[in-house]
């Protein structure tokens, strides 16, 4: 079976979607699929217009020139005209729930736009049951044309040597609302020595914790570099004590899962998926409750939290490698072939 899977969000500062579609496109030949990557450098997927000028014209062209049997999109958008049976992963629907401050064109398109769109495709594939339950509520789908796959987490993370720092917090992902990285930085007058190193892409909510961090004393704590390089991220989550992943709305949470299978004490939210990709094997903590957060990220310092995250880091990694996720695809894109 021949796939045409759409890369385009690989191009540049990759985030999870970017890390999700790299690993799908390594794992899928070693079950048998035919991978032809679909993308345009001199295309900016971060554009508005630039990123609909790819779904809606090249990624069409691209497909049905490729010679593939399933048209795979992976960023949550499709086409409005499809010529080849087509699968579509949804990793969210935060355009609906959390993103009121974006533009309300933007909010549409990857809204309810997209979410028309779905009723088209042979199967919809989501990261979580937690995305499922929001996708039925909010797209009127049928829950028969649906399959929840988790990602898989680079092997990578299942090898890395830990050495903690004693001294590091580790939050992963782009620095937006939702991730509510405020409550970190809350906690950080009562981490003596503590440091706060978030990486990921900037939006200007960074200028948010950062004047947070300046009014709480701790601005000399907090490090948000951006985005760093693949061996930069390995060596945080190898050094790191402890990681964080308080926010308020997650599809999947990819630095959750990473840091499940780098042996990383990690502690989450209370809220969307979080819960169910910690599946019991990392302290969840409410949300809005400040002092618990300082008092687990205290714990994860201090190394009390190290013998959990030891214990449960094989079974992490087998939960989510790559193998697992990419033999489930194959045996969708069987039915969508099927189904046409």
């Amino acid at each position: 079976m021949k796939v045409a899977l759409d890369a385009q969000m690989t191009i540049g500062t990759a985030t999870g979607i970017g890390e999700y579609v790299r690993g799908l496109s390594r794992a899928l030949p070693r079950v048998g699929v035919d991978v032809v990557e679909l993308l345009e450098p001199r295309v900016d997927p971060w554009r508005f217009d630039r990123r609909v000028y790819w779904d809606q014209v090249l990624l069409p062209k691209r497909a049905r020139a490729s010679g593939a049997d399933i048209l795979h999109c992976t960023s949550g958008t499709m086409p409005l005209w499809l010529q080849l049976p087509t699968v579509v992963t949804v990793h969210d629907v935060a355009w609906l729930r959390v993103q009121a401050h974006t533009p309300s064109y933007a909010r549409y398109y990857f809204g309810r736009f997209s979410i028309a769109r779905y009723r088209r495709a042979s199967r919809v594939v989501v990261d979580s049951k937690f995305s499922r339950d929001e996708l039925l509520e909010l797209g009127n789908l049928p829950e028969s044309s649906m399959n929840v796959v988790y990602p898989g987490v680079d092997a990578t993370f299942g090898g890395i040597d830990r050495r903690g720092d004693g001294r590091t917090i580790l939050a992963v992902g782009t620095i937006e609302p939702r991730k509510n990285l405020e409550a970190i930085v809350r906690a950080l007058p009562l981490l003596s020595d503590a440091r706060l190193v978030a990486v990921g892409p900037h939006t200007p909510y960074v200028d948010t914790c950062a004047a947070l961090a300046e009014r709480l004393g701790v601005r000399h704590r907090v490090e948000m570099p951006g985005y760093v390089t693949e061996g930069e991220l390995f060596e945080l989550y190898a050094t790191a004590a402890v990681a964080a992943v308080p926010s308020e709305y997650e599809g999947f949470g990819y630095a959750a899962a990473q840091a499940l299978c780098a042996g990383l004490p990690v502690a989450v939210s209370d809220r969307s998926s979080l819960p169910e990709v910690v599946a019991g094997d990392a302290p969840v903590i409410a949300l809005r409750d400040d002092p618990a957060w300082a008092a687990i990220l205290g714990d994860g310092l201090s190394g009390r939290l190290d013998e959990r995250a030891r214990a449960v880091r094989a079974a992490c990694v087998r939960r989510f490698a790559w193998s697992a996720s990419a033999n489930r695809m194959r045996a969708i894109y069987e039915e969508a072939a099927q189904r046409s």
